[in-house]
């Protein structure tokens, strides 16, 4: 029998302002253990907590940008569990009437069509501490209770993808959202942005869905199309085998490759929702609807068909460049000095993105500023070196951060344009080579490329190759008359 999966993530974006949800303690990453709390977020009796009103405009720029309705009210309610992490015995989030609904995604998969995902919901929530396990003992684990009310936003799609490629074409997209908006710094190793995903599985062509299982520690896109995968792989074996899926939470561990239980799928009712007694419905006035709506950038899909249609960019070109918003400022930036912007591209994405993708950089860490770049664009437009020059030239600009004239002029690699001077290398390999003359004199022109080929070597690849082309190509067929 053949199957398809029936995919849908839930995804936390911790939302980047100064303080936490309900308190005015600082969500600063990497300070001290427990340095950063306070009564109120401890869930110490007798306290109250007043809600981060930064944190909601945040929450209505994403829905805006996701083309979701944003309700006039909502309410914050208390999930209730119980877990060493957890102060309070429950965590205050959204359940019944979240502040975001209806939304809608639109993504490019690398193996498929462009598909429109819809958002159920996004909702607001706080944080939970963080268990540390590692460097405290055998059996001991620590409390670090430092991410306690830091503001989260919740992401929750409907079950549309069918593909692990589509999950990540998703989570990618939200990704870059997120960061373009500002709202979070979409960094998955600290779990600033984490995902999990229910996975079921389905005869293909069946209207029904299978059991889920929501798989957990997703901190990277390579692991949620791994772990994606493996399920299906695993329920598809189960029910072959004429076993039954159970519902449950299941651990990815990224080491073995493989999920593995973790504990019985919770439903609603287990978590005991209610509204919270301690903060009113929450009423967003219009003017912060209007705040948010005129705070928002271009958005990557917006942004990529002005690049497509102001620098005549091919789509996949325009998708990779606007994947971050400081990657489309840099190549924005490159092409302001002038520098052509087709050239400017492809310098941009294949040569300063291979350098800095191998050495685990970021484009904001780049050592070759979008100035320098351009510059050495122009270069090449100019004719003042060759684009194989222009590699040359490449090497020492990232290794020094210098700019392409001042290496140019110290490896004296200019690009030879003078004519009379290409005539005379182009004349001295002729007489050099009378036997491949013979051989493109009897119609082997194939062989024209030997002579340009000797001629640039001569040159230490500096002449002008349109020039040496034309030059030995007017030669030879001279010798023909």
């Amino acid at each position: 029998m053949e199957f398809e999966p029936v995919i849908g993530l839930e995804v936390h974006a911790q939302l980047s302002t100064q303080s936490k949800l309900f308190c005015g303690c600082s969500t600063e990453y990497g300070a001290e253990a427990n340095t950063q709390t306070c009564p109120v977020c401890l869930g110490m009796p007798g306290t109250l907590p007043v809600l981060n009103r930064e944190a909601v405009r945040m929450a209505v720029m994403m829905g805006l940008a996701v083309e979701a309705e944003v309700r006039p009210r909502s309410v914050f309610a208390r999930k209730n569990y119980f877990y060493p992490d957890l102060p309070k015995g429950y965590q205050t989030s959204q359940y019944e009437l979240p502040l975001i609904e209806h939304g809608r995604l639109r993504t490019e998969p690398e193996d498929g069509e462009p598909k429109v995902v819809g958002i159920t919901r996004i909702h607001m929530e706080e944080d939970a501490g963080k268990s540390l396990h590692e460097g405290f003992g055998e059996g001991v684990t620590a409390i670090d209770l430092n991410r306690t009310g830091t503001p989260l936003i919740e992401i929750v799609s409907e079950p549309d993808m069918r593909s692990p490629a589509e999950a990540v074409a998703y989570l990618k997209k939200l990704h870059s959202i997120v960061r373009y908006l500002e709202i979070c710094d979409g960094n998955m190793q600290e779990g600033s942005f984490r995902c999990d995903a229910n996975v079921s599985i389905r005869p293909k062509g069946s209207e029904e869905f299978g059991t889920r299982a929501e798989l957990k520690n997703l901190n990277s896109f390579r692991n949620v199309e791994r772990a994606i995968t493996y399920e299906m792989a695993r329920q598809q074996e189960v029910l072959e085998d004429g076993g039954h899926i159970t519902q449950e939470t299941r651990l990815w561990d990224a080491d073995k490759g493989e999920t593995r239980s973790m504990r019985t799928k919770e439903e609603a009712n287990d978590y005991r929702y209610f509204p919270c007694p301690d903060l009113l419905p929450l009423d967003v006035p219009e003017s912060l609807v209007e705040e948010a709506q005129g705070s928002l950038p271009e958005l990557p899909d917006a942004k990529r068909e002005r690049f497509m249609t102001e620098f005549g960019l091919k789509d996949y070109d325009a998708s990779v460049l606007t994947t971050s918003r400081e990657l489309a400022g840099y190549y924005e930036r490159v092409v302001a000095t002038g520098a052509d912007a087709k050239l400017a591209a492809n310098w941009t994405m294949v040569e300063l993105l291979g350098a800095l993708n191998k050495d685990g950089r970021d484009i904001t860490e780049s050592p070759i500023s979008a100035e320098n770049l351009g510059l050495l664009v122009q270069r090449i437009e100019d004719e003042t070196i060759s684009g194989k020059i222009a590699k040359q030239v490449f090497e020492p600009m990232y290794a020094e951060g210098a700019d392409p004239d001042t290496i140019v002029e110290r490896e004296g690699l200019k690009q030879i344009t003078d004519t009379s001077a290409i005539e005379g290398v182009v004349d001295e390999v002729i007489g050099e080579n009378e036997g491949q003359v013979q051989q493109y004199l009897d119609g082997k022109e194939k062989v024209l490329g030997f002579f340009v080929g000797q001629v640039m070597k001569k040159t230490s690849g500096r002449a002008n190759p349109q020039q040496v082309n034309q030059i030995v190509k007017e030669k030879l067929d001279a010798r023909k008359g």
